[in-house]
């Protein structure tokens, strides 16, 4: 069966992550050294003993879910087999690239972490918020965004059917809330973030991760990496280069990016990293096909035995 692997993007996160991982193989303590000399800070012990709120820091979180995903990776690949295709939500995208074999590891760790401080200033200098919205399709969304007159609210993740998250300035988002409403949304939920992601307010952000972009190798990828920006399959480092720069302000395209690796082929999907959200998304987003996620040593395990639906 054709496979894609999907990576988690920022609100995975948890302390302890990857510990046990790391304490199972020591390929992947191996890659948590590497992390910490990368970033020349204690990684390790950030995702290990937190706490939470220092975890949750954007500069944190981003390098944090990138070290667990590619961990994951590294000791499932000999048992999942070669992908069709690889994406990941937001963040996610970069550990695609690694697994894709198109960005380094220590790499991507510092681009990330770099990206996470990008964004952060980028809050602090226009602050904003991003909103959840649920029951309302994406041309109802689109609308209640268009209609708004006292500020930014743009979408920023259309995430599954029935669920988009919008972006912009407070008094934006607040009004988005109240028209998505109005058009029938079953609820519209404020969301604890540090800035406007994937919205015009991360503008100032672009310009520092191009340069960051330009100052590392990025080659072809291997294996298609399917791009949030247009969700279309990327082939080489160029493309790669001007998509993740755009990211930061376009919306993620998820349940597109889904639908063209379905389109594609692919018949099971398999995420990897902490948590499960993107296999609850795919409930809506490809309902007739398989998701399993690995993030543990007992999902490697189960895995390599035979045990595991992927």
């Amino acid at each position: 069966m054709s496979l894609a692997l999907l990576f988690p993007g920022q609100g995975s996160q948890h302390v302890g992550m990857g510990r046990e991982l790391a304490e199972a193989y020591g390929e992947v303590r191996t890659l948590f050294d590497e992390a910490d000399d990368a970033l020349d800070l204690s990684l390790t012990s950030i995702m290990w003993e937190g706490p939470d709120e220092v975890l949750t820091e954007t500069r944190n979180a981003q390098p944090a879910l990138l070290l667990h995903a590619v961990a994951a990776h590294r000791v499932a690949r000999e048992a999942l087999g070669e992908p069709a295709f690889v994406a990941g939500h937001s963040l996610g995208e970069f550990s695609a690239y690694v697994a894709a074999g198109a960005i380094d590891f220590s790499d991507a760790l510092r681009a990330v972490r770099r990206r996470g401080e990008l964004m952060s200033e980028a809050g602090e200098k226009t602050p904003g918020t991003m909103a959840a919205l649920l029951g309302l399709d994406d041309g109802a969304v689109e609308g209640a965004c268009t209609a708004v007159e006292g500020g930014i609210c743009v979408p920023a993740n259309y995430n599954s059917p029935g669920q988009v998250v919008i972006s912009g300035d407070e008094a934006g988002v607040a009004e988005g809330m109240e028209r998505a409403r109005e058009a029938g949304a079953k609820r519209a939920i404020a969301l604890n973030v540090s800035g406007a992601f994937h919205s015009p307010l991360m503008e100032s952000a672009e310009k520092g991760l191009e340069d960051f972009l330009a100052s590392i190798e990025i080659r072809d990828p291997q294996v298609p990496v399917v791009s949030n920006v247009t969700a279309e399959p990327v082939g080489d480092a160029a493309t790669a280069r001007e998509l993740l720069v755009r990211q930061l302000t376009s919306p993620v395209r998820w349940s597109r990016s889904v639908a063209r690796m379905v389109g594609g082929g692919a018949e099971r999907f398999v995420e990897l990293g902490p948590g499960n959200i993107l296999c609850g998304l795919n409930r809506r987003n490809a309902r007739d096909t398989e998701c399993t996620s690995i993030g543990t040593a007992e999902d490697v395990r189960k895995l390599v035995n035979g045990e595991s639906d992927a």
